[in-house]
């Protein structure tokens, strides 16, 4: 292996992955700052509420008011599968004079309640992959994360396996800049599975808590592109010992189209959370019922803005009472 540091990026030339089975990463919990609200960038979702009060005026609730309530909810991006589990759950739950909105609110809030939080993955070291499709923001996204993990003390690797966009080795360097990260990078073309391996090797040395892994974005639908991140997968595997977090970005714009996305790399790489980009707009986010309800698959973490904090672990109940304001 030939290797040179350059600006914080480790350039080394590309080579076929090897075996190398490490121990398992060590994980544990480390504390979080105080949380900025996350309201600070969630925009409320226009006229929801309204509907909703008026579809049940005068405390009635008949069967035209509970198939509006379905209609309204799946104009919101919630999707028919989640509306009608929601409705079946508000039905069970809403009693006259209670306010319809709150307990639609309420029993969003509840459908994410079993889910896992976001716990940062530190061992030796906790590896996170971060995928999705092409202009989720998935770069960016990892710039914050490596921000907000260095800002709670961890030391953080950063592997640019995205070998295909031309600016996204520099956008990575970039916000490894502000975090203080190491990025292990090759050059442009260059094999994901290559980088992958070299970067959980460069990460052991360093002693880094966590690596988290860039990937191409890729359309689901692109199933050569979905066999090659399964393979970007297995060398973190053999490489690291496991992987600890896979990370979706969807981008909260995307309306039913999010389902597909996810099952597709749900099924290529077994997604275990969501994160939801660009928050920060007129995006209502009704997707991630969608997708919790058919895939069950939790809500990791809310992008709200462009600054490096506009990152903060999902909270149903805010999340709940913004989508239904």
């Amino acid at each position: 292996m030939v290797g040179l540091a350059l600006g914080g990026v480790a350039v080394r030339r590309a080579r076929r992955p090897e075996r190398d089975a490490s121990p398992p990463a060590r994980t544990h919990a480390v504390p979080s700052p105080p949380e900025p609200p996350l309201e600070r960038g969630l925009p409320a979702s226009e006229g929801l509420a309204t509907r909703i009060r008026s579809l049940f005026r005068g405390g009635e609730a008949s069967e035209q008011a509970w198939r509006g309530l379905e209609e309204a909810l799946i104009r919101a991006d919630v999707g028919p599968t989640a509306a009608g589990a929601l409705v079946r759950r508000v039905r069970a739950s809403y009693r006259p004079p209670a306010d319809p909105a709150m307990v639609v609110a309420n029993e969003i809030a509840a459908m994410f309640e079993d889910d896992p939080r976001w716990t940062p993955p530190v061992g030796s070291p906790g590896i996170v992959m971060v995928v999705g499709v092409n202009g989720t923001g998935k770069t960016t996204t990892i710039g914050k994360l490596a921000h907000r993990l260095s800002a709670e003390g961890c030391s953080v690797s950063l592997a640019a396996s995205d070998t295909f966009r031309a600016a996204a080795g520099e956008q990575l360097q970039t916000w490894a800049g502000r975090a203080g990260a190491h990025v292990v990078a090759q050059a442009r073309g260059a094999d994901p599975g290559a980088v992958a391996f070299d970067a959980v090797k460069a990460a052991q040395a360093r002693g880094s808590d966590v690596l988290i892994v860039d990937t191409a974005g890729r359309l689901h639908t692109r199933q050569p592109l979905m066999e090659e991140l399964r393979k970007v997968k297995r060398v973190l595997e053999r490489a690291g010992g496991r992987v600890d977090e896979v990370l979706l970005v969807l981008d909260a714009t995307t309306g039913q189209n999010g389902i597909a996305q996810a099952r597709a790399f749900t099924d290529a790489v077994d997604v275990t959370g969501l994160v939801l980009a660009k928050m920060d707009g007129t995006a209502r986010g009704g997707i991630v019922l969608a997708v919790r309800q058919e895939l069950g698959v939790p809500v990791k973490l809310v992008g709200t803005g462009e600054k490096p904090d506009d990152l903060v672990p999902f909270d149903p109940r805010e999340f709940a009472r913004r989508l239904v304001a």
